[in-house]
């Protein structure tokens, strides 16, 4: 391909209707999924909670929106490929908008748990359907391209969520998410189904069966290897920058640091970051030797979260945000990874994957935060974080190991299950 083509392909990539609703939706989707992060102190105590209670309960509604997004991946992803990519796309947005209205109106911790889940159901199912789809219309040499402006497009949705959080009241913010994700559905009703679902649809082949993934030993081995390289990802956002305030307080740093504030600098670094990598990926022609870079420079950065006490003589409130855009620069490999799980397997079972593949590997925070306070009583919150990274990161790195390269692979085919 020469320059002219190349420079024509992606101006073509950033025109394509399904990609800009794609990179839409999931901006929406992000705003809804990281708002309980920033609006988690205001909003918890506003219901009456103090202290401990902040940490555990906030831990406890993470849990439950996490759990919720398992559950969901595993929906719409069958459902995905049983009935076609746009049947997510309009299902998912619905049903996390209309309960994160709902969360505008919560006054106890047992409805705000309920919504938090239903919420995790519906937004389990907008990245994954978005990628399929994008992946799918894409030409093979450039389709990098279109889930790059996906992710980059879709994680500044945070961004949005913390200024929002800022200027207005929490119960606004939620109302503000909800409707945001309703007017988006207008701009769905001008995209076209995948050409490639819509050729095996009409065929015999059997599609959208998640347990198959688990009744081939190889089959599970490409799954669980696309699935757990991404864990660190969810470790960095879902415990370390969340969490910021008492880990920082735990370093000792006298600044009252913003969990917000920490999320909207990570969640910058991740914009940054999806954009880095889906571009080197296709100029370096490899979506392995991206993944392998970024997971190095991720652990560089988790350590110099752990050690800034140590290296910087006065560590401030700014030291931690500084140090959360690294870590969010570093996590940035969230576009590649949900590309490479896509990329992997046919259109039968392509939209099972892309859409279980990024949710359980947020549902990992469970595990993760069980693990993390398991750790904190023996070796402190700080070494209980120290632990749990080197856990994730490890997992991480043998499963990146074993993982085939996708660039450039021929996606018009169908899993023999």
């Amino acid at each position: 391909m020469n320059a002219s083509h190349a420079k024509h392909d992606f101006s073509h990539t950033i025109l394509n209707t399904a990609v800009i609703v794609a990179a839409l939706g999931y901006f929406v989707d992000i705003y809804d999924l990281v708002l309980f992060s920033i609006v988690r102190v205001p909003s918890l105590q506003d219901l009456g909670l103090r202290g401990q209670q902040l940490l555990d309960d906030g831990l406890f509604l993470i849990n439950m929106q996490m759990l919720g997004m398992l559950v969901g991946g595993v929906f719409w992803g069958i459902l995905g490929d049983k009935k076609g990519r746009l049947s997510i796309l309009f299902g998912s947005i619905v049903t996390y908008s209309l309960a994160n209205i709902a969360n505008g109106f919560v006054s106890s911790i047992d409805v705000y748990a309920v919504l938090r889940f239903i919420a995790g159901v519906g937004l389990a199912g907008e990245l994954g359907a978005g990628i399929t789809l994008v992946v799918e219309i894409m030409p093979k040499e450039i389709r990098g391209y279109g889930t790059m402006i996906v992710a980059s497009v879709g994680v500044s949705g945070a961004i949005l969520a913390y200024f929002i959080a800022e200027l207005f009241d929490w119960r606004v913010a939620y109302f503000i998410g909800g409707g945001l994700g309703l007017a988006l559905l207008v701009l769905r009703i001008g995209v076209y189904e995948s050409g490639m679902f819509s050729t095996i649809k009409e065929s015999a082949v059997k599609r959208g069966d998640f347990f198959s993934l688990f009744t081939s030993r190889e089959r599970f081995s490409r799954y669980i290897r696309c699935v757990l390289v991404g864990v660190p990802i969810w470790l960095v956002v879902g415990i370390l920058v969340t969490f910021s305030p008492e880990f920082a307080a735990a370093m000792g740093i006298q600044d009252t640091v913003s969990g917000g504030r920490a999320i909207m600098f990570c969640y910058v670094g991740l914009a940054l970051g999806d954009f880095l990598t889906g571009y080197l990926s296709q100029v370096l022609k490899s979506r392995k030797k991206v993944l392998l870079a970024f997971l190095i420079f991720d652990s560089l950065c988790i350590a110099l979260y752990f050690l800034s006490s140590v290296l910087f003589s006065m560590p401030s409130a700014q030291t931690v945000y500084n140090i959360a855009l690294l870590l969010g620069l570093s996590s940035g490999y969230w576009a590649i990874f949900v590309t490479v799980a896509a990329e992997q397997f046919g259109t039968n079972l392509r939209a099972t994957v892309a859409t279980t593949a990024p949710n359980f590997v947020r549902g990992s925070l469970v595990p993760m935060t069980w693990l993390f306070r398991a750790f904190v009583p023996s070796f402190g919150l700080i070494g209980a974080g120290i632990v749990t990274s080197i856990v994730a990161l490890s997992i991480a790195y043998l499963c990146l190991w074993g993982l085939e390269e996708t660039f450039g692979r021929e996606l018009n085919y169908t899993e023999m299950i």
